[in-house]
């Protein structure tokens, strides 16, 4: 009989022991107590199930059997690891709470593009709520930057919420819950806090436009444009954006912010560039912020035409950040003061960044708290505002360089003034010196000036018949020249002349083309295109371009000597000398006389011979200009 109770005692402890590890392997649920104002939910209070094949609803997931699918979050903040996998998480909440408060479960990554969030309705159900980045912005529950939901007041003891989660960038699977009422409280101080911030931003951008209007400099139109970015990048991130500017837009969600990272990428190493003199003070950091502008645009034209998930990889950004910050230490140590202030605000947004990536990849011990949620923030606006006071200590600076050049332009002016007044004076004793020369010499001069006009007068009268004499000789002159070149045509019209006598007359090609030109249009000109009269000069040598359709016809077009091979006085005396000898002379003897092969010259006078027999007619009473009939096809 004492061994039944010993046995009993032994299974009891048993049930015990598996009672407790099995409340202690349980998920924790988190109470509603008026006393806080919010909870995270963090650890073994939110569990998590990866589905990477999107199948599974929320009948299969909320049923028993699947329970132990879920697992306690490893981090402090869970995280979509796979952007292709659907994630559901579960939360529990003791709806016993000890006062009478409304309470809100809020979502603090605004770029979460998917979220179904399914609350027990009481009734062994769920209410579904489906909201996200990717939906418009009037389909949220409460009208608010963050994704928010009011929890149902009705419900008692523990309750399982799901929610499950799809998103094609890095989300942070923050969950808070709040009283209704330090909802609304933070909400205010959040939005105030913000609109304190963009309204500096636009102070900046302000102050950069007064100083662009004032000194006419890039530099400020540069860093206007970067303060303007960062504004859209804030508010991209923060819920902002889509609340106040495109909440009908969501497709504007996946890529606000990295147009606005590219903007304020480029922008401030192209205010770097001109804040710092790089092109001139460093002229290898200058060609390297150059060259890394062309990456940074490379990579943000491959991210938007080709692959947008790349727009994830938000760190190629470090890489201008730092060349600006090492450009702004460097300046500094070569003495341009002004750089003291831009590298003390590019400090800040080192640090900014240095806890950017704390908190993404040590998330799990870097808990949530105001400094690193709004740390990049604060270090923004602490570098706009060292860089405004770099800017005024540059104006500052400029100034004095201005008065020490002013200065320096006084004492040289007043130096001058006193070298321009000591030469005056010698040059004063000077000229009287060389007046009282001139004085002596004047008599002389105008004795001298005066025979010198009665012998202009005489060569006055012997220019003017001199000129009346060449103005006769001129006049034969061009009337024996006019009598000469007509014998001479007239001679070569009418007898056989050899080559050396034929190039008197047709000495180049350009006296060719001037005679085709003159052959071709001396009843007028008229376009072969179009009809039309009126004509400018070609490009070739004396062809003629229609001013109507431009169609340009060249001098030797449309006659014998088109496409010719060989120059034209030797074309010209080959038809001329064929037309004098009416076909008798070989090609042999052309061959001999004009040193071109002899099937050339048989070519050429076969096809005058040809011409010759086809015009027989025309040319029967043509005399002298006969041969020049066959010119023209």
């Amino acid at each position: 009989m004492a061994a039944i109770p010993k046995a009993l005692f032994r299974l009891s402890t048993a049930i015990i022991l598996l009672l407790c590890s099995r409340m202690a392997s349980a998920q924790q649920a988190v109470p509603l107590d008026d006393r806080v104002n919010q909870h995270i939910f963090s650890y073994r209070e939110i569990e998590c199930f990866e589905d990477p094949g999107n199948h599974f609803t929320i009948h299969d997931v909320s049923d028993t059997a699947f329970s132990k699918r879920f697992q306690p979050s490893k981090d402090f903040i869970p995280k979509n690891y796979h952007f292709k996998s659907t994630y559901w998480y579960r939360i529990k909440i003791n709806h016993n709470q000890t006062g009478n408060s409304n309470w809100v479960l809020e979502f603090y990554d605004q770029t979460i593009d998917y979220i179904a969030f399914y609350a027990p309705d009481g009734d062994h159900g769920f209410a579904e709520n489906i909201f996200g980045a990717s939906l418009s912005f009037s389909e949220r529950p409460l009208n608010h930057k963050n994704f928010a939901i009011q929890l149902n007041p009705q419900l008692k003891g523990d309750d399982v919420y799901y929610f499950a989660i799809h998103s094609r960038q890095p989300a942070n699977i923050m969950v808070v819950l709040k009283r209704m009422g330090w909802f609304i409280q933070y909400g205010l101080k959040e939005y105030f806090l913000s609109g304190f911030f963009y309204g500096m931003i636009l102070v900046f951008c302000l102050y950069n436009l007064v100083m662009f209007i004032a000194f006419r400099q890039r530099q400020y139109l540069y860093y206007i444009m970067y303060n303007l970015a960062i504004g859209i990048f804030e508010m991209s991130s923060n819920g902002f954006a889509y609340q106040y500017i495109w909440p009908k837009a969501p497709e504007w969600n996946e890529i606000a912010y990295a147009v606005a990272l590219y903007v304020a990428s480029v922008c401030s190493m192209l205010f770097t560039r001109e804040f710092l003199y790089l092109k001139t003070k460093a002229p290898l950091l200058n060609r390297l912020i150059l060259w890394v502008i062309g990456f940074r645009t490379a990579f943000f034209l491959y991210c938007f035409f080709i692959s947008r998930e790349l727009f994830v990889y938000k760190f190629v950004d470090a890489v201008p950040l730092l060349l600006a910050f090492y450009s702004g230490i460097y300046i500094l140590r070569k003495g341009y003061h002004p750089a003291r202030f831009f590298v003390a605000g590019y400090s800040f947004l080192v640090l900014g960044f240095i806890i950017r990536v704390l908190k993404t990849v040590a998330s799990h011990n870097l808990p949530f708290g105001p400094f690193n949620f709004y740390s990049l923030s604060f270090c923004f606006f602490m570098e706009m505002l060292f860089v405004s006071f770099a800017i005024g200590d540059k104006v500052k600076w400029l100034r004095k360089k201005k008065d020490l050049v002013q200065k320096r332009m006084m004492a040289e002016m007043q130096l001058n003034q006193e070298l321009k007044d000591n030469l005056n004076r010698e040059l004063e004793k000077q000229v009287q010196e060389r007046t009282r020369e001139v004085v002596e010499k004047s008599a002389v001069i105008e004795q001298q000036n005066e025979e010198l006009l009665s012998v202009n007068e005489l060569l006055k009268q012997q220019s003017e018949e001199i000129s009346r004499m060449n103005a006769i000789l001129e006049k034969d002159n061009q009337v024996l020249q006019g009598d000469i070149k007509k014998v001479t045509q007239a001679r070569v019209m009418s007898a056989e002349m050899n080559f050396e006598e034929f190039s008197i007359i047709y000495p180049d090609d350009e006296t060719c083309f001037r005679f085709l030109s003159d052959l071709k249009w001396e009843k007028g000109y008229q376009c072969r295109k179009c009809g039309h009269t009126h004509f400018f000069n070609g490009h070739l040598p004396y062809s003629r371009r229609c001013s109507k359709c431009s169609y340009e016809e060249s001098a030797t077009a449309n006659t014998l000597f088109q496409h010719a091979h060989i120059s034209l006085n030797k074309a010209f005396y080959m038809v001329y000398i064929v037309y004098t000898t009416k076909g008798k002379i070989s090609s042999y003897k052309l061959s001999e006389a004009l040193s071109i092969r002899q099937s050339t010259c048989w070519s050429y006078s076969s096809k005058v011979k040809k011409l010759m027999e086809e015009r027989k007619k025309e040319l029967r009473n043509a005399g002298e200009k006969g041969w020049s009939k066959l010119v023209l096809e």
